[in-house]
């Protein structure tokens, strides 16, 4: 029985055990790690170094970023503009971080720390947690375990590139993007999310033969706001047609609009009022 007077509580937020937090992160850096073979493959196949393909593991981490570098240069390409479509193409991670630094809420001294694990699957893991204690859990797990495979995998890729001839053949580079759309897709939820994903392809696709690499990531960023302008210019539509049809709520529903004490609607006056 609810004492009078007394605020009803929110209800809680579901608690996600540590150990289910702990499995789905070090799945996602297990998947994803092992790709970094394919990244160390590709680099020797560039023609960059051991110790030059190892920093780039090390203190890039990001390997869309990466595999644009060196796919780059492999096709002939001017190193200062494939070290800018690097750049372009990690410049998304900027945009994981403001969200991630809400969410996490670590002291400043912790965040350049974090930021460094701040990718896409870090990304994903960490916002599809329930509260912040697995927030923190999840991409404390995912970071590191990604760290660790992404940065060892890329030292046996590029120790063992010869072996394996053609490293085009193995499609190992589709790992990575595999295990991106299988976290994105449980959280496309609504109508809106799920049409801002597909803007957000088209945009890709279309200009993608157009712009340097890295760009169109960025362009695709634009889908979100061009539906929730979208969306927010049918709510008004809708409002403004519902207040001009008679006896019809702002809504379009069936309910009419309040009226002022005193006043009269027409259209709902008596037949004794016409009298």
């Amino acid at each position: 029985m609810r004492t009078p007077g007394r605020a009803a509580r929110p209800p809680a937020a579901p608690v996600k055990p540590d150990s289910a937090v702990i499995r789905d992160a070090l799945g996602v850096g297990v998947a994803v790690g092992l790709s970094g073979f394919a990244f160390g493959v590709t680099s020797a196949g560039a023609g960059l170094g051991l110790l030059q393909t190892c920093a780039l593991s090390l203190l890039v981490f990001t390997g869309a970023s990466q595999f644009a570098l060196v796919g780059a240069l492999a096709a002939g390409g001017n190193p200062l503009t494939a070290a800018a479509g690097a750049f372009f193409l990690g410049a998304r991670n900027a945009f994981y971080g403001l969200r991630l630094s809400t969410v996490l809420g670590y002291r400043a001294a912790v965040r350049p720390f974090a930021a460094h694990w701040v990718i896409d699957e870090t990304s994903a893991v960490t916002l599809a947690q329930p509260d912040r204690r697995s927030a923190r859990l999840g991409f404390t797990v995912t970071g590191l375990t990604l760290y660790v495979l992404w940065n060892l995998t890329t030292l046996l890729g590029a120790l063992g590139a010869g072996a394996l001839g053609d490293t085009d053949a193995w499609g190992l580079d589709a790992a990575g993007p595999a295990v991106f759309l299988a976290l994105l897709a449980p959280m496309l939820k609504t109508a809106v999310e799920r049409v801002a994903a597909g803007l957000a392809v088209v945009l890709v696709m279309v200009t993608l033969p157009l712009l340097p690499t890295g760009v169109p990531v960025l362009v695709s960023a634009l889908a979100a706001p061009a539906v929730l302008l979208g969306q927010g210019w049918r709510g008004r539509t809708r409002d403004v047609v519902g207040a001009e049809r008679p006896g019809t709520g702002p809504d379009g529903t069936g309910t009419p609009p309040s009226l002022p004490d005193g006043a009269t609607d027409i259209h709902r006056t008596t037949g004794e009022d016409r009298a």
